[in-house]
């Protein structure tokens, strides 16, 4: 499963996905992974959740991204929850359309029984009529 939370920069989206996945931790049977363009919120989250600073991995474009989170799921049998914070910087995808990228973590989510949790920063109403339905919260 796929879940976005969207919204414009500055509006919380950030402060949400670190309360829902300190929540998680609570009730996951498996492992969760948080992935974030620096290590700012290491302090925030529970120490049960793997904190991964995507720049370091020098990943150029949205395949690579997606080839380095299947690479995350196959080291870890037990990976329940990925929580994306900053998807778009993290994934190359500024001012790209989105659709292709989702479509895909969609794919890999049924095959792997791994959950996205996705922050993005757009808004609601610039995202594609498919994506719509997977808005958790609209910030």
């Amino acid at each position: 499963m796929v879940q976005l939370i969207v919204g414009k920069k500055g509006k919380g989206k950030t402060k949400y996905l670190l309360d829902k996945v300190n929540g998680a931790v609570k009730t996951a049977f498996g492992n969760i992974v948080y992935l974030d363009k620096n290590s700012k919120n290491m302090y925030e989250l529970n120490n049960k959740i793997r904190l991964i600073n995507v720049s370091d991995y020098l990943i150029n474009d949205c395949d690579e991204f997606i080839g380095f989170i299947c690479g995350i799921i196959s080291q870890d049998h037990d990976l329940e929850q990925m929580y994306l914070d900053s998807f778009l910087v993290n994934a190359h995808l500024e001012d790209q359309d989105i659709a292709p990228a989702i479509e895909k973590l969609e794919k890999i989510s049924a095959t792997f029984h791994v959950d996205f949790i996705i922050s993005i920063s757009v808004d609601q109403t610039e995202l594609p009529e498919n994506l719509k339905e997977k808005v958790i919260v609209s910030l």
